[in-house]
């Protein structure tokens, strides 16, 4: 008797580019909601570990649903972009009309999770969603606004983690997220502009842009990101009132990947950051490394 091979379900495919255009791979940005819960030490009580989780969820449902909205708005551009348009919504494998619905579903969906954590949270949840049409409809097109826009996407969700544990955050931390992430958002902005060189117009804002004046945006944003996260380590450790030196140590590990990424860029990658995170070992060893050491200031302190 013949084994015979089960037919494909008819929507299979549209599953799969759904999947696919909700960028679950983008989600690892969203352990940001676990750094201030993280470094107050309370990650292992399970009444900040809960909402934290929640708003982790929230965070996954809110940026997808905007990449929707986003990849919508720019299918046009994106049909004359030599990679993205091989996008689901650009390559026309998900109907505009289930795009919209999909969209607009994981927004409200991810606002509504927000809320089991707490009103506050919804409302960091909400002000991510409000910033995601407002770049979607007009910061994306305004030069340097749009790298503090998408900046501002990471600040939301490191602020995003501290009111769903109820935590409180810091300035240093605030600045160390923020030229951090601005770090990242020019970095990938200036691989991208290499990468298409004379096709710039293919993004919004790209062609008005050059190499220097990105070079010089990364290489303050880091300078300021390593200056800020510094300053947090010493001030953390004078806070926890310990003599141990692992907040300070934590700086080594920090430093090293911010400039090991920094490399990266020079090497002519960085146009798709998480891609970076996710295949280079170093860096991930690094970010093993920084947690332990500034876990041991946390929890041994």
């Amino acid at each position: 008797m013949t084994a015979t091979t089960p037919a494909p379900q008819p929507n299979s495919s549209l599953v799969r580019a759904l999947v696919k255009e909700a960028r679950p791979k983008q989600w690892a940005k969203n352990v940001l909601v676990f750094a201030a819960p993280g470094a107050a030490g309370v990650l292992d009580n399970g009444d900040f570990l809960v909402p934290t989780i929640a708003m982790f969820v929230s965070f996954c449902m809110v940026a997808s649903g905007g990449y929707f909205w986003n990849d919508l708005l720019d299918v046009d551009q994106d049909r004359n972009h030599p990679t993205k348009r091989f996008r689901p919504i650009a390559s026309g494998a998900i109907p505009l009309n289930v795009a919209r619905l999909t969209g607009t579903v994981m927004l409200l969906g991810g606002v509504a999770v927000a809320l089991l954590a707490s009103w506050k949270a919804c409302v960091a949840a909400a002000a991510y969603v409000a910033l995601t049409a407002s770049y979607s409809a007009v910061l994306k097109h305004i030069a340097v606004v749009d790298l503090i826009a998408v900046a501002a996407f990471f600040v939301l969700r490191a602020i995003g983690g501290a009111v769903a544990a109820d935590v409180p955050m810091s300035t240093w931390f605030l600045l160390t997220t923020s030229f951090a992430s601005l770090f990242i958002v020019s970095g990938k902005r200036f691989a991208e502009l290499r990468e298409v060189g004379d096709d710039a117009q293919t993004r919004a804002t790209l062609d008005q842009y050059t190499l220097r004046y990105l070079r010089d945006v990364v290489s303050i944003s880091l300078a300021a990101a390593m200056v800020s996260y510094c300053i947090w380590a010493f001030d953390t450790k004078e806070i926890a009132g310990t003599t141990w030196p692992f907040y300070e140590l934590s700086i080594v590990p920090m430093a090293t990947a911010l400039l090991r990424y920094l490399l990266i860029l020079e090497q002519g990658h960085g146009s798709a950051p998480e891609e970076i995170f996710l295949a280079d070992r170093t860096m991930q060893v690094l970010g093993v490394v920084w947690a332990v050491v500034f876990g041991l200031g946390v929890y041994v302190s």
